[in-house]
């Protein structure tokens, strides 16, 4: 029998996940030891940013979106939660909820930030700009929605507490 025909959905999204982190987590250690945090920062974020049109893309493919915007923040929701039912796996510890119209609310807690660990046990911390939150920022930029953060968070803040949480107040 197939590997593939014995996993449930949520086994193989946490196998594919933890596959997919290990490598990001080790392109970024090879590139912290060869250009320093600094220049490592820049090209993480510069990948990230490249990425986001084709994730945006392939997601909107998938689910039959064929407009060039979200017009609602219910199409986002949909849209949004979609997607990071595939690319967020449990074991990255973060929660996204929608309570308030236009308002889209994260959680990671306890140090279990999946980015916080993996940086924590580099030794620059103090110095990563957040990755995971970043990469959200890229998608909205990408999606054409507007949206202010609420903390505006660069830097990892998990360094100096024990958990990491804010809003994105969305404007359609």
């Amino acid at each position: 029998m197939r590997l593939i025909d014995t996993l449930s959905k949520k086994e193989l999204n946490e196998l594919i996940g933890r596959c997919w982190m290990t490598h990001d987590g080790m392109w970024f250690y090879h590139c912290l030891q060869e250009f320093g945090i600094e220049t490592t920062n820049r090209i993480n974020q510069a990948a990230m940013r490249a990425l986001a049109p084709f994730e945006i893309n392939r997601f909107k493919t998938a689910m039959g979106i064929q407009k060039e915007r979200l017009e609602s923040f219910d199409e986002f929701v949909q849209f949004f939660s979609n997607s990071i039912d595939l690319l967020i796996p449990d074991f990255m510890n973060v929660a996204w909820t929608f309570a308030v119209e236009n308002t889209v609310q994260w959680e990671f807690n306890q140090n279990k930030c999946f980015a916080y660990k993996g940086i924590n046990r580099l030794g620059v911390l103090d110095r990563y700009e957040c990755g995971p939150l970043y990469r959200i920022r890229c998608w909205f930029d990408c999606l054409g929605i507007q949206y202010t953060m609420q903390p505006n968070i660069n830097l990892c803040v998990m360094n100096e507490r024990d958990n990491c949480e804010g809003k994105f107040h969305l404007s359609f």
